[in-house]
């Protein structure tokens, strides 16, 4: 069974930078494709971006793109989002989600528990 488990979450000043870690557990990690999303209070859930298994498939939102960075480590079966230069609408419960198939456009199947990013103006 396919486990996702968020981290990284927490409060920071507008401007500031925060790296958020997804650990996932069962499965063959290298061969998924990986997305973040997000969902602020009363908002639907909000695409963030997500990366191929294939390193070079990248894809951002416009409200993200030049300030987000995904990466992925295939050794430690973990995604990142390295966030910077965040700003108050970036507050939400940020989400990693997996394509266990690698399908691009990815069909997400399985779900983290998410992790709540603050940040204060």
């Amino acid at each position: 069974q396919v486990q996702l488990v968020e981290s990284g979450g927490g409060l920071v000043q507008a401007g500031g930078s925060l790296r958020l870690s997804c650990t996932v557990t069962g499965g063959t990690f290298g061969s998924y494709s990986m997305g973040w999303f997000r969902q602020a209070p009363g908002k639907e859930r909000e695409f963030v971006g997500n990366i191929g298994f294939s390193l070079n498939t990248l894809y951002y939102s416009d409200s993200v793109k030049g300030r987000f960075t995904i990466s992925r480590n295939n050794a430690k079966n973990a995604v990142y989002l390295q966030m910077d230069d965040l700003k108050s609408e970036d507050t939400a419960v940020y989400y990693c989600a997996a394509d266990v198939h690698g399908r691009w456009p990815p069909d997400y199947t399985t779900w983290g528990q998410g992790t709540q990013v603050t940040v204060s103006s």
